[in-house]
């Protein structure tokens, strides 16, 4: 109850991610996945048209524009991102990162983390995380049911991975504090296809085939949050549904957001 008495004071925020295991992957191969994530990124909207490298590490270095993607850009950005300690050797089985920023207002701005080709058995690193504007006309723009399940349908289909949400940092919470391990269902979730079936769902979830890959359940056509004492009763009626039907569970913890 805290969760919600704590979200009418304070507006949630919201972000999108995309999870998926150990996948082997060169510096080539992440910048064709990227690139073809942010050509979808842009046909959702003018807001995610324009994106920029962060440079690492962050703050220096001169702008590098991304848009429209250039694959020896990428695949350079990509080689440079594997993961390693100042002065030390590379560890390319913890994957390949790249940071990136929009152009727009200030305060209103979206940022992408990639990270891809990550594997090593120990680690979830393999993951894409927008952060999503919590104010403004972005906010607005970006936090619809329309909008972010393109933007979940653009993960999917560039980065082919286990699974995506869409969803609060609030509703997340709220799932964590619940004790509810494994994937979290989100305003907006995609589970691959070999995750298994998803079951028969209540209204007013929408359910849509992305392709041969999986599948994106859409919990609400408004806004979802969690003061909102409906939202939440089902959200977790959706959840048991999938829970029993063993698709809400991974290998491994929890990812990072």
């Amino acid at each position: 109850m805290t969760i919600l008495s704590e979200s009418r004071s304070h507006p949630e925020t919201y972000y999108a991610g995309a999870y998926w295991g150990p996948r082997r992957e060169s510096p080539e191969a992440c910048a064709q996945r990227a690139a073809a994530f942010l050509n979808m990124l842009a046909e959702c909207g003018p807001l995610l048209a324009n994106w920029n490298k962060i440079p690492k590490p962050r703050g220096k270095g001169r702008k590098t524009p991304l848009m429209p993607p250039d694959l020896p850009t990428l695949t350079e950005a990509f080689r440079r991102g594997v993961n390693r300690e100042p002065g030390g050797p590379a560890f390319e089985q913890l994957g390949l990162t790249v940071s990136a920023y929009n152009d727009g207002p200030p305060k209103e701005m979206v940022f992408v983390d990639m990270t891809c080709g990550s594997y090593s058995q120990h680690s979830s690193a393999n993951v894409c995380v927008l952060s999503l504007p919590s104010k403004g006309e972005s906010a607005e723009q970006m936090l619809t049911a329309s909008m972010l399940t393109d933007v979940t349908r653009s993960m999917a289909l560039a980065w082919e991975p286990d699974w995506a949400v869409a969803m609060s940092h609030s509703h997340r919470d709220l799932q964590d504090a619940e004790g509810e391990a494994g994937i979290w269902l989100g305003w907006v979730t995609y589970l691959s296809s070999h995750l298994g079936t998803v079951p028969p769902l209540p209204t007013p979830v929408r359910v849509e085939q992305i392709a041969d890959k999986g599948t994106l359940i859409i919990l609400t056509p408004e806004r979802f949050t969690v003061a909102n004492p409906e939202h939440i009763a089902l959200a977790r009626r959706v959840r048991e549904l999938l829970a029993q039907a063993g698709l809400m569970r991974t290998a491994g913890a929890n990812p990072p957001e």
